[in-house]
């Protein structure tokens, strides 16, 4: 495939979820571009899990660099985010400029670290609530002004990120709460135990 179309990523994700659509509805596999992802909790399992795959792959002409692969792992890193049993976690070497990240100064610092941000924003309750003042500097025809408000949104974001919190999975056997909140300028929801 020529990945310089402009289409080619997205055809190509859209040929690796039907590829492995049946297993990725199974819900024991995971695919993001050429990154795939198989878990579960018992070793001969997981072991006939992979099986599967890798002679769908190869039923499809599709074929692995043993290098870049991992087997039969307790922790993974997947999309930039640790995988270990029950638990998924920032990537510390994500975070590892966070602390030294300077305050933004234009717009283009702003739309940055916003990047970084939103990538990780489930990691952080009231995400949108706590950036909605730096998002407010990227409006259309909004003059460019950093006040105390930016500044305090800015750290209490990074601080928030230093924590290096942890989403745990959930446990089916234990009750589900839902808590919804609003303000003026975000709507959120939170599945929790």
């Amino acid at each position: 495939m020529f990945f310089g179309l402009t289409n080619s990523l997205a055809t190509f994700q859209a040929f690796m979820n039907d590829t492995l659509k049946d297993f990725i509805d199974e819900g024991w596999c995971m695919v993001y571009m050429d990154d795939i992802l198989i878990f579960s909790d018992e070793i001969n399992l997981h072991r006939l899990c992979m099986r599967h795959v890798l002679e769908r792959l190869r039923e499809n002409d599709l074929y692995l660099k043993l290098e870049k692969c991992e087997f039969e792992v307790m922790k993974t890193l997947f999309l930039g985010m640790v995988i270990t049993p029950g638990h998924i976690s920032m990537d510390k070497t994500k975070l590892a400029g966070i602390k030294n990240w300077e305050a933004p100064k234009t717009v283009k610092g702003v739309q940055l670290f916003l990047g970084f941000a939103n990538f990780y924003c489930k990691f952080i309750g009231k995400y949108t609530e706590l950036a909605h003042p730096l998002h407010e500097l990227m409006k259309k025809d909004t003059k460019f002004e950093w006040t105390k408000v930016q500044d305090i949104a800015f750290n209490v974001l990074k601080a928030k990120f230093l924590q290096r919190p942890i989403l745990q999975m959930p446990d089916d056997k234990k009750p589900f709460i839902i808590k919804a909140d609003a303000s003026k300028w975000a709507t959120g929801a939170v599945l929790k135990q």
